[in-house]
């Protein structure tokens, strides 16, 4: 006998998407400050931004436990559970990445070279609207499952459809940079430092694409 999702939950596993996306991009935010206070130097915020992003990042793992661990296998769900999971996952690997990156920023106490501040800052001000969108793309699917309105999925295709665009930029910004990086810099280590950095900070993008490419396989008929 399979159960009903209003008898078993007293909230919709979309609600606890729905949270952990917010989670999520609260995190980003609180990277991209973190990220500017690096490249500056003088900035003093840089360890408590990190201590924040840790502690979100641990709500958001457990906003993820409480959906896997509340999810019955006889549950009815407008979505197949298997997508629903991989996508959580996507959005989960965004604050992971995040967290990577700022453990590699903070290996360079001295900062990011003064030739590559710049290009690094606008990598990691391009990884920012994609994970902006992902609550968006929560709420938007919330309602779709509910209303299964043509239009609704129309909406949301054409949001996946910016998420792509703008990780594509992304990803011209972060080969751009590593280009520069291996024309520009001479010192070994601070090369590696950086292409491993530049690599991870391209990943956050990548996960919320990967996300939103989940989201598409469930809104698919």
């Amino acid at each position: 006998m399979r159960l009903l999702l209003s008898s078993l939950f007293h909230e919709s596993p979309f609600e606890g998407l729905q949270k952990h996306a917010d989670k999520i991009n609260e995190c980003a935010q609180l990277f991209k400050r973190a990220a500017v206070c690096h490249i500056e130097e003088k900035c003093t915020e840089f360890d408590d931004l990190t201590d924040q992003v840790a502690r979100l990042e641990s709500e958001a793992d457990a906003i993820k436990r409480n959906i896997r661990n509340h999810l019955p296998r006889g549950i009815l769900m407008p979505v197949d559970k298997f997508q629903f999971f991989q996508y959580l996952k996507e959005q989960d690997k965004v604050v992971d990445a995040v967290e990577e990156s700022l453990l590699w920023l903070s290996l360079r106490p001295k900062g990011v070279p003064a030739a590559l501040a710049g290009d690094f800052q606008h990598l990691v001000g391009s990884i920012i609207p994609p994970i902006e969108k992902l609550p968006q793309l929560v709420t938007m699917a919330t309602d779709f499952f509910k209303s299964r309105s043509e239009r609704q999925r129309t909406k949301m295709k054409s949001l996946i459809h910016d998420i792509h665009q703008q990780e594509t930029e992304a990803d011209f910004l972060e080969q751009e940079l590593k280009r520069r990086i291996f024309s520009e810099i001479k010192d070994a280590l601070v090369v590696f430092h950086m292409v491993r950095l530049v690599d991870i900070v391209g990943n956050i993008a990548d996960h919320a694409e990967n996300a939103s490419d989940r989201m598409r396989a469930m809104i698919a008929r």
